[in-house]
């Protein structure tokens, strides 16, 4: 939801248009993720409390427990959502189809 091209700001969209992905879901955010060499965790099972259609959440370790960035390059919430689009469109934007 968050980087959906589809929502508004006020409907919880977080980055600009031109940078967001039209309709992600939590499966190929993880994806994404773990492409960013990310540790993240998918739940299946949540909900977002203005769009209970949108299913599923994808948890993001930015620090250790120790206060040390788990991937320096990703330092805050805003620069993991640009990173993302990057890997989104790497991974399957530029991907090509599969023939049948």
């Amino acid at each position: 939801l968050y980087i959906n091209s589809k929502k508004t700001i006020v409907e919880g969209r977080r980055i600009s248009v031109d940078k967001a992905c039209e309709n992600p879901n939590c499966v190929k955010i993880g994806d994404s993720c773990k492409y960013l060499k990310l540790l993240c965790a998918i739940e299946i099972n949540k909900t977002y409390p203005r769009d209970f259609m949108q299913i599923g959440r994808v948890r993001v370790l930015l620090k250790m427990d120790d206060g040390s960035l788990y991937n320096p390059a990703i330092a805050s919430v805003m620069a993991k959502f640009r990173k993302l689009e990057v890997a989104w469109n790497c991974y399957y934007v530029n991907k090509p189809a599969i023939q049948l």
